[in-house]
């Protein structure tokens, strides 16, 4: 994708809120515990420990993060909280694995009006599905083209807006990035 992070940081500074929608790292096939239990394989502990890295040298290390409960968001998060750290408040929802596009909504409503940086980490096809909606209609049309995609295992998409996320609504944020894990090497 040939994203710049130093650009996406400079621009993401220039805003209230920052909402970061990820999806989860690369994931094992299916297996005895079924799709809710897949586990990252070492790639994905790669792309999550990477994704991390790049979004704290960018300055976006969340505020507040809401994770998907399957076991692959789960481990994705984990392995990004090592280089977080303890700032982030940290909140599980299954909604986010099968709730679909609303329950990414949803979690906008619940935000403490002090953070500024959100993160919602889930699955595909949701994440990409509301990332589109949730992207105003000045966004560059190059950038919403990768969303009709899908988003990459540790995709990153990074919104900004001048509202608290509570008032957030369909086309509220302007799309700053549309990133994967090796656009952060």
């Amino acid at each position: 994708m040939g994203v710049n992070p130093n650009k996406v940081a400079k621009r993401a500074k220039g805003y209230g809120h920052i909402l970061i929608v990820m999806r989860h790292a690369k994931a094992e096939p299916f297996g005895a515990e079924g799709d809710y239990g897949r586990e990252l394989t070492s790639k994905g502990l790669k792309q999550a420990k990477k994704a991390a890295k790049g979004l704290a040298e960018m300055k976006l290390v969340p505020d507040a993060i809401a994770c998907s409960a399957a076991t692959r968001a789960r481990q994705t998060l984990g392995k990004m909280l090592k280089t977080f750290g303890d700032k982030p408040k940290v909140d599980y929802h299954q909604s986010l694995y099968d709730g679909g596009m609303q329950a990414v909504f949803d979690e906008l409503t619940h935000v403490k009006d002090k953070a500024r940086v959100l993160m919602v980490l889930g699955h595909e096809p949701t994440v990409s599905i509301a990332s589109q909606w949730l992207a105003s209609s000045e966004s560059d049309p190059e950038r919403l083209d990768l969303l009709n995609l899908g988003l990459q295992t540790a995709g990153v998409v990074i919104f900004g807006s001048d509202k608290p996320f509570k008032q957030w609504q369909v086309h509220s944020g302007d799309l700053l990035a549309v990133m994967s894990s090796s656009d952060f090497d």
